[in-house]
């Protein structure tokens, strides 16, 4: 298949046969894109259609996220990119108003990188898409060095209680406002007051079609209290339980939010380890170059923290089970990469 996918990035037409080999493959995979034997030539063709037109730009795009490997970002772009966006659009035809698409991962899973990606690729398809992440609400400074008298606890932003949810809540109400053209996007400068960040200058934009709005526990509601009896390290002590409650607790506050999504994605590691791996990796990397970063220790207690806050095993595996809440699930491995794609009504896993 991946000789046939190379004939595509040369630009090079494709035969009847080779397209029906591309469908036999996809059929075979159990693809959770709603591709079957009926409509699926067709869609394969539009598939490559896109593929050659979006080729040489997301190429050179995948090169500043170091994604260089020519045969990985051919079979990501065919497998997942393609018919993520496709599926997108599609949602977004069957409503008049913004479409938000909801993107919930930890931190090294690729978020940035895939809305990037899929605002490139939904450009192609015609409809005008816009990234804002969930760190573009945090409270300012001043609010949060106040929010740390009443709750001390609160030593790093990203938690819940540290989002300003009014700012939130108002511009989504906005966006889905038929009369709104324009629309004022805050952005957070993490490198304000050295790295504990202040909010920025507000972004004048056009309304877009589409929103990707993407963060660390989007959509991530709250669960059961007897799920806390026997909870996962590093909730060790009874103070750290009692943090898992409150914030617990706390996600309340952050439902009308999560009403506001359209859709949901939700990229999962592996094993959840992972995010201490590639948080030391990225610390060490800055450090190598030159620049300040955390030492094992620190990086460590870090994570730790927000594990404690919401914990992967608690709050992320009861929501990738929900078929209510979730459309697809993208399995991210070691090395960053997705690897498997499913949706949480199937019993099967799309190798990508």
């Amino acid at each position: 298949m991946l000789n046939i996918l190379k004939k595509l990035a040369d630009q090079q037409t494709l035969e009847l046969f080779e397209l029906e080999l591309l469908l036999s493959q996809e059929l075979k995979a159990n693809n959770p894109f709603n591709l079957n034997q009926e409509n699926g030539l067709e869609l394969i063709q539009k598939r490559c259609n896109l593929f050659t037109q979006v080729y040489a730009d997301l190429f050179n795009l995948c090169h500043k996220f170091n994604l260089k490997n020519r045969d990985i970002f051919i079979n990501l772009l065919w497998k997942l990119w393609l018919p993520l966006a496709i599926k997108i659009t599609e949602k977004k035809a069957q409503t008049e108003r913004v479409f938000i698409q909801g993107i919930l991962g930890a931190q090294g899973t690729g978020k940035t990188t895939l809305t990037s990606i899929l605002t490139l690729i939904i450009k192609y398809l015609g409809y005008s898409c816009l990234s804002i992440s969930l760190d573009d609400f945090y409270k300012t400074y001043s609010e949060r060095k106040e929010l740390q008298k009443i709750d001390p606890r609160l030593i790093y932003r990203g938690a819940p209680l540290t989002h300003d949810l009014n700012l939130a809540l108002n511009l989504f109400n906005n966006l889905q406002n038929r009369e709104t053209t324009e629309i004022l996007i805050p952005r957070f400068d993490k490198s304000a007051y050295n790295g504990i960040g202040e909010r920025g200058e507000f972004e004048r934009v056009n309304k877009p079609d589409i929103i990707l709005f993407e963060g660390w526990f989007v959509g991530v509601r709250n669960i059961n209290e007897s799920l806390f009896n026997n909870p996962p390290d590093p909730i060790l002590i009874p103070e750290d339980l009692q943090f898992a409650k409150d914030n617990n607790q706390r996600l309340l506050d952050y439902l009308p939010l999560w009403e506001k999504l359209d859709s949901l994605i939700i990229l999962e590691p592996k094993d959840y380890r992972f995010s201490l791996q590639w948080r030391k990796e990225a610390e060490h990397k800055m450090i190598t170059s030159g620049k300040t970063g955390m030492k094992d220790q620190e990086i460590e207690e870090f994570v730790n923290y927000f594990w404690r806050s919401l914990h992967p095993q608690l709050f992320i595996k009861p929501l990738i089970n929900n078929i209510n809440l979730v459309d697809l699930v993208i399995e991210i491995n070691q090395n960053h990469l997705p690897e498997n794609i499913y949706q949480p009504k199937q019993n099967h896993l799309t190798k990508v």
